[in-house]
């Protein structure tokens, strides 16, 4: 893409964010194109701007370099915009956004109806860490680069366990392990391994899930009071969703937990039957046909109703 590359050359200050929440994916994606531009393009000022990410991601070149509130009265000439499919998804920075002079999207969610000034999205690519695959010359890809990528793609597939891995996915994890990428020290210590909180509050998740709809469907919910007794944070939560979508005969996994604004975050998984994209654009949300997401306001037990009516449907 001929764009991609011509307006990395035009720009003197870059900025870079992804969504709200940063996962593997997205954490990945954004440190991933701050490595390659900086080695390839070290006269530029690129700056990344994330929520706080989990330490699991702490060993990822650049990581350190990472901002976490944004800046008043500072413009970009380029902002790029990774694993985002709309301005909500990446609300705390999206003032920095709108000032830069060419924002560049670069995503594979369905929902993106083309963000930006230029988008690249592509809802048949595993993960953005896949999509920046195609982008970048892999000749050009360092080790520190590739483990990012590498990171990215594993969280977006689940470690190639999901229905997003392709052929064209496992070509480019190849030559990423040709880089030197260290594939199993990667997946177990991002993956796998939790620390003590992060598995306590997984314990509570579970004690507090429920199963619907003759078990078809499990929700989950934690509270604000539950987190601050755990002293556990956002960053604590990822992995839970996953945990419950594969429990025994569950067709469609629901958690839900609070946010900073008052909001709840409702994150969905489903094993075939069940479109939970769908449903989170019915909430203002989107994401993938098998995992999506919204932010709701209300009661809990009032969005546990109104999600299951909705799943009911598709059941």
């Amino acid at each position: 893409m001929k764009d991609f590359f011509a307006q990395i050359q035009k720009a003197k200050t870059i900025g870079i964010t992804g969504h709200i929440h940063p996962d593997g994916d997205c954490v990945g994606s954004c440190l991933a194109l701050r490595q390659y531009i900086t080695e390839h393009y070290p006269e530029k000022t690129v700056d990344v701007y994330l929520e706080p990410i989990g330490s699991e991601f702490l060993f990822l070149s650049g990581s350190e370099t990472i901002l976490t509130d944004p800046k008043k009265d500072v413009s970009y000439d380029l902002f790029f915009v990774l694993d985002c499919s709309s301005e909500d998804r990446y609300h705390p920075f999206c003032g920095m956004v709108r000032n830069a002079d060419i924002v560049f999207c670069i995503d594979h969610h369905i929902s993106n109806q083309g963000l930006g000034n230029y988008c690249k999205a592509d809802p048949k690519a595993s993960a953005t860490c896949e999509v920046l695959c195609g982008l970048l010359p892999m000749d050009q890809i360092s080790e520190k680069c590739a483990e990012c990528l590498y990171t990215g793609i594993i969280h977006d597939t689940g470690v190639f366990k999901h229905s997003n891995t392709t052929k064209k996915t496992m070509i480019y994890a190849g030559e990423l392990l040709e880089k030197g990428v260290p594939h199993s020290k990667i997946i177990d210590e991002t993956f796998f391994q939790k620390t003590y909180v992060q598995n306590l509050v997984l314990g509570k998740a579970l004690l507090n899930s429920r199963l619907f709809c003759s078990g078809a469907v499990i929700f989950a919910s934690l509270s604000q009071e539950e987190l601050d007794e755990l002293h556990a944070s956002s960053a604590d939560l990822n992995g839970i969703i996953d945990q419950l979508r594969i429990t025994k005969d569950v067709e469609t996994a629901v958690f839900v937990y609070p946010l900073d604004d008052g909001g709840k975050k409702v994150s969905m998984r489903s094993n075939g039957k069940v479109n939970v994209a769908s449903i989170a654009q019915e909430f203002g949300g989107g994401g993938h046909i098998l995992a999506a997401g919204c932010t709701v306001f209300g009661d809990v037990e009032e969005v546990k109703e109104q999600l299951l009516q909705k799943i009911k449907i598709q059941l």
